[in-house]
């Protein structure tokens, strides 16, 4: 199965009181894809082949981040996400802000 890449998506997301990386991270990737609309991506679906969507998401405690919480965030495709070291921490402040990149790529059946 050969998959290509079709989209890059980058968000930010902030959590203003709570340092709450999981909270900051589902809202960089609604940053990301709140406006996109890709009808078609609905084609390759129909058509039999699958979407894959790989998240990374970066803040500065990434095993707090509750990754399932995230992957509900997308409507459709076979998501992964990943958390890395990354975003930031406000000094003095209990706000954390966390970066996330998405790439959709489609992969046809054969």
């Amino acid at each position: 199965m050969r998959a290509k890449a079709l989209v890059h998506e980058f968000g930010m997301g902030v959590d203003v009181h709570g340092r709450d990386s999981t909270k900051a991270a589902c809202r960089a990737v609604a940053d990301a894809i709140r406006h996109s609309s890709l009808p078609l991506l609905r084609t390759y679906l129909d058509g039999g082949g699958r979407i894959l969507i790989d998240v990374t998401v970066g803040v500065p405690n990434p095993d707090s981040v509750d990754v399932a919480q995230v992957q509900r965030e997308l409507p459709v495709g076979d998501v992964t996400v990943c958390a890395v070291e990354g975003g930031l921490g406000v000094p003095g402040a209990d706000t954390l802000i966390a970066c996330a990149a998405i790439t959709v790529c489609v992969a046809d059946t054969e």
